[in-house]
């Protein structure tokens, strides 16, 4: 395909570049110019919230497929789709569980109910509803075939939140290590490789229409997640497990201290445990957790720990918060 990528240099964008090069597809990808594309894929640089920019980047060109994975103001993703409107043969927009509205119910589907959204809102802060208003736009711009992506947790190689990192650098720096428990935990990701092989396989298919995208419940439990840390790192780190009352006597929380994990139950439990039947009907398939370790360790070594979104702290305990949770009995 003649690809053309919206971002591309980090996370999604970065494995969609380099599956489509793979591929031998024809890939062009524009963004601020503040990270190189991977290897194979031509550059254009533009600052999608200056008027007039994407457009001069793009000239009249034309492509079979875009992928977008813009995460800020809807308006941005609301004026791409205008400009390429006509002018693509698919688009997919990479959105996220986020604009479930909050509890998100376990095992929700596609259709559970989402975050109110303004596809023209210029605020860039509000995530939920910023991927939402995206999703919005798209739908009310754009006439051809749209995938609209919802993707949950994404790990692997170019991960910049920085969840799968702090578990591999912990574990290997060595020691007692806490882990969150139940060690059987069912947990439900996706390796950004698998998420965007997948998204490409549906833009040359024409596939259309919206999809909650992770691995299917349990394909992985947070002691298989943190056995192959250890494995991946070759560290001697011993993991002591605590309970998920234990996590709460410490005042520590899951997905944000406690990165990856999430209790059983409570309101982050459906972060693990959503309906992903459709997408496993159109073709999504994912790999073993251990490859997803093993290479974001491989990715990390060569190109170090990736900086913080802006405004978005790292995730993780500190020592101090380690040493409390591990000192309870």
């Amino acid at each position: 395909m003649k690809l053309l990528v919206l971002g591309g240099t980090r996370h999604v964008g970065r494995a969609v570049v380099e599956e489509a090069v793979e591929r031998g597809d024809d890939v062009t990808v524009v963004n601020r110019g503040t990270h190189p594309p991977g290897a194979g894929a031509r550059a254009r640089v533009a600052d999608r919230r200056e008027p007039g920019s994407l457009a001069a980047a793009l000239g009249a060109d034309s492509w079979d497929a875009v992928v977008d994975t813009w995460a800020a103001e809807p308006v941005v993703v609301r004026d791409a789709a205008r400009l390429l409107e006509g002018r693509v043969g698919h688009l997919t927009y990479v959105s996220s569980r986020s604009v479930y509205a909050w509890p998100i119910p376990i095992g929700a589907d596609e259709s559970a109910a989402v975050v109110d959204a303004d596809p023209d809102s210029t605020d860039p802060d509000a995530y939920a509803e910023a991927k939402r208003g995206a999703e919005l736009a798209i739908a009310r711009e754009f006439t051809g075939p749209a995938l609209v992506l919802r993707a949950g947790l994404i790990l692997g190689p170019w991960e910049f939140v920085g969840r799968m990192p702090w578990w591999l650098t912990r574990i290997a720096a060595g020691g007692a290590v806490a882990a969150p428990g139940p060690p059987e935990r069912p947990l439900q990701y996706i390796d950004a490789r698998d998420l965007a092989a997948w998204a490409l396989r549906c833009a040359e298919g024409g596939t259309a229409g919206v999809f909650n995208t992770v691995s299917p419940v349990g394909h992985a439990t947070i002691s298989e997640v943190l056995d192959a840390c250890i494995a991946a790192t070759g560290s001697e780190a011993e993991l002591v497990w605590r309970t998920p009352e234990q996590v709460e006597a410490a005042g520590l929380e899951g997905w944000t201290d406690l990165p990856i994990w999430t209790p059983p139950t409570g309101e982050l439990a459906a972060l693990h445990d959503g309906d992903v039947s459709a997408a496993l009907a159109a073709g999504l398939t994912c790999r073993p957790i251990a490859e997803t370790v093993a290479d974001t360790w491989t990715w990390l070594q060569r190109e170090g720990m990736p900086p913080a979104p802006p405004g978005r702290p790292m995730p993780g305990m500190t020592a101090d918060q380690e040493a409390t949770l591990l000192a309870l009995v």
